[in-house]
């Protein structure tokens, strides 16, 4: 299980490369389940991984419910055979018909999406036919400050939408995506409070509708907290590969770094500084340095990154050679992903095959 990566054969590989290695992706399917409280309490976020190997992995797992964030994850997930499928995000302009669309062409897949305001719900409701109404969840705002609406103002939106015939009420989703503190009982003060107003309008909505609705909660940082203290469908997804920035800040959860980044040195500066194919269009930058942390047992300092060069610092002289391949660990795996068109998969120490990150694309189909 725990692989050597230095073991593998990586001469022909021409980088920057992605590696995945499937043992750990099936363990960390396994440890999600397990750390969600089984199949009915886990609805993973494919954002991450993109790939249509992968979910056919999860469904393998007995995994039926699903959280994307663009309409070609949504399609990938109807070409794998997924039941359930929320779209986390209010579709605007030409999305609603594309997800009309959708529906259509994956009629065995459930679609829902998410609203927070009765001006789109209103246009889903002009898109689709009281035969097949769209599912929505109403997007809770609780803290995160991107998208929902704020709790005080959930009410008023459900009596705008409650009565239209072609949109259907499915429950609520809140992303507390703000609170990602490394200390797990700082973060379970903060979701347990936040969430506490999500909780009581549950409660109300189902006392409404007569029926339960769905709730689901959070992502990766917060899933240990949703797991243990809430009636909710926790929504990770970075877990599927898992990363470096959140295998340092998350200890307790039992996941493997599934995903390593292959470069090259491609130029010598001086005694100390080299220049590596790992640029902008390689590693998600989003953040400062460091970016990727190297498995070398030299301290490489990140100095300078552009397009498609990072330019590392050695505290050692001499110790690179142009040529020379390095292997590290992202901090950000979900956009570095992205980047790639195929991963090169790892299976018992062997490069075997590749998968194409098929939800890179704008769309697929639909």
């Amino acid at each position: 299980m725990m692989s050597d990566w230095y073991h593998i054969d990586l001469s022909e590989i021409d980088t920057p490369a992605l590696l995945i290695d499937k043992e750990k992706v099936a363990f960390n399917i396994d440890q999600a389940i397990i750390h969600a409280g089984g199949l009915d309490r886990l609805r993973p976020h494919v954002k991450t991984h993109k790939i249509l190997d992968v979910a056919r992995m999860q469904l393998a797992a007995g995994i039926k419910k699903f959280k994307c964030a663009t309409i070609p994850e949504a399609e990938m997930l109807g070409m794998a055979g997924a039941e359930d499928v929320l779209i986390a995000y209010q579709p605007q302009g030409p999305k609603i018909q594309r997800i009309r669309l959708l529906k259509e062409k994956y009629p065995a897949t459930q679609y829902a999406v998410l609203i927070d305001n009765n001006m789109s719900a209103a246009a889903i409701d002009k898109m689709f036919s009281r035969q097949n109404p769209l599912s929505v969840y109403i997007d809770i705002n609780d803290g995160q400050n991107r998208t929902g609406i704020k709790p005080e103002n959930v009410m008023a939106l459900i009596d705008d939408v409650i009565n239209m015939e072609r949109v259907c009420i499915s429950g609520l989703h809140c992303y507390d995506g703000h609170i990602r503190m490394p200390s797990l009982a700082s973060r379970v003060t903060a979701s347990t409070t936040a969430f506490s107003e999500v909780t009581t309008l549950r409660t109300v909505l189902e006392e409404l509708l007569g029926r339960k609705v769905n709730v689901v909660a959070g992502g990766s940082p917060s899933f240990s907290v949703h797991a243990k203290y809430h009636d909710v469908e926790c929504s990770p997804g970075t877990f599927i590969f898992w990363d470096e920035r959140y295998a340092s800040d998350y200890a307790e959860m039992p996941f493997q770094k599934a995903a390593i980044l292959a470069t090259r040195v491609i130029s010598k500066i001086d005694a100390n500084i080299y220049c590596l194919d790992l640029g902008h269009k390689s590693v998600a930058s989003e953040f400062p340095f460091p970016r990727i942390k190297f498995m070398s047992p030299h301290t490489l300092e990140q100095i300078g990154h552009s397009e498609e060069h990072l330019v590392v610092r050695c505290t050692s002289a001499d110790v690179l050679e142009v040529g020379q391949l390095l292997l590290g660990y992202p901090y950000h795996i979900c956009p570095t992903v992205a980047l790639y068109d195929h991963v090169h998969v790892v299976n018992n120490g062997v490069i075997t095959k590749k998968w194409k990150v098929l939800a890179r694309d704008r769309m697929i189909t639909v």
